[in-house]
């Protein structure tokens, strides 16, 4: 894809809306536009650089604040007149210090997010940690606990307790991330089986 393949007569001032997604998360995290420059940056520096029609420059996000957004992929739409990004952000995306530009709910994603830290803990080991813990002790201990939280997991909801169910879910859905990732499994691998499944 390069930006020649963009129906740039359909966008406004000639510049190509792009939509940041968090490549873990799938979050929106903002929207910005590219020239024809800003789109050969991004594409050869792997950080997302925008054109800065307030300015009217080139920018690339986090040159002053260091919240830089990796490059994971990008994709065209169907009319050709939009970019999706999908990328690794260092940091507060919005300029208010918030995750993103969007005021979605903070629980958007967060399963992917919690999966994303859970692998970081199983490669850094750090002390005092409770999931450094459990890799220690290794898959049965890890299948163990999976097993504990799924029966208290039904446990209460037989006894229609919504909110111990809720509690003890959350816990199933913690020890399952962990097993995954013991296991050298992802989120997405799980996404992909449910999806083979489904079509």
């Amino acid at each position: 894809m390069t930006f020649d393949d963009f129906k740039l007569d359909k966008c406004a001032d000639g510049l190509l809306p792009v939509v940041i997604q968090d490549a873990t998360t799938l979050r929106v995290l903002m929207l910005g536009y590219m020239n024809r420059e800003a789109f050969d940056l991004t594409v050869s520096s792997g950080k997302v650089t925008f054109f800065s029609r307030s300015r009217n420059t080139l920018w690339t996000k986090g040159e002053t604040s260091g919240n830089y957004l990796d490059v994971v992929d990008m994709y065209a739409d169907c009319d050709m007149d939009t970019l999706l990004v999908k990328a690794h952000p260092h940091g507060p995306t919005c300029h208010r210090g918030t995750v993103a530009c969007f005021d979605t709910p903070e629980s958007d994603g967060f399963v992917r997010e919690l999966s994303a830290f859970i692998a970081r803990r199983h490669a850094e080991m750090p002390e005092n940690s409770y999931t450094t813990r459990l890799f220690i002790k290794g898959v049965k201990k890890i299948a163990q606990k999976v097993g504990e939280e799924a029966v208290e997991t039904v446990v209460e909801a037989v006894d229609g307790n919504r909110d111990r169910f809720m509690y003890e879910a959350s816990d199933l859905v913690y020890h399952l991330l962990v097993l995954l990732e013991q296991m050298g499994c992802t989120f997405a691998d799980v996404e992909r089986e449910l999806l083979r499944r489904h079509g």
